[in-house]
């Protein structure tokens, strides 16, 4: 249409269990897409129910239980040299899909003492690094920098 913006699709509700208002995950993704430098259709956010998740993790890391949250890049990326230069490479490019777990989500933000809404933004966020070639599991604490660092600039606890 003319004239008419076209609002992008960023995420889709696949589970019912929890109830979500996606307006307010999609206006902290594109605050997250942002403050990152990232274009405003980089990552696709996709809440799926446990089972599913068990499911994609089994698949696709070899662990057969769920998890909060798995990240899909849409192509392989080296560790990155730093947040910057990862941006600059990928600027206008789709990263990839987040799956996040709206159930175990709800169960980890009790945990931490966070409201879920902080804790499915935390998901996301971390999702979103992984999406940029991050792992936590083998970089000696750098994604645990970036991701504090962008905490704070995002104000997540």
């Amino acid at each position: 249409m003319a004239g008419k913006k076209s609002r992008e699709i960023t995420m889709e509700n696949c589970q019912g269990k929890v109830r979500l208002e996606l307006g307010v995950f999609e206006g902290f993704l594109r605050r997250v897409q942002r403050e990152m430098g990232l274009g405003t259709n980089a990552v696709f956010v996709r809440f799926v129910t446990d089972r599913e998740m068990a499911r994609l993790n089994g698949k696709y890391r070899k662990k057969p239980k769920t998890t909060d949250v798995l990240s899909f890049p849409s192509e392989e990326r080296r560790k990155p040299a730093g947040l910057r230069r990862r941006v600059k490479a990928v600027r206008r490019k789709f990263l990839g899909d987040v799956a996040i777990s709206p159930v175990l989500a709800r169960r980890n933000a009790q945990r931490f003492e966070r409201t879920l809404e902080e804790e499915i933004c935390v998901l996301m966020l971390h999702g979103a690094l992984h999406l940029l070639g991050y792992d936590h599991e083998a970089d000696r604490g750098e994604m645990e920098r970036v991701e504090m660092k962008l905490r704070r600039r995002l104000r997540l606890t």
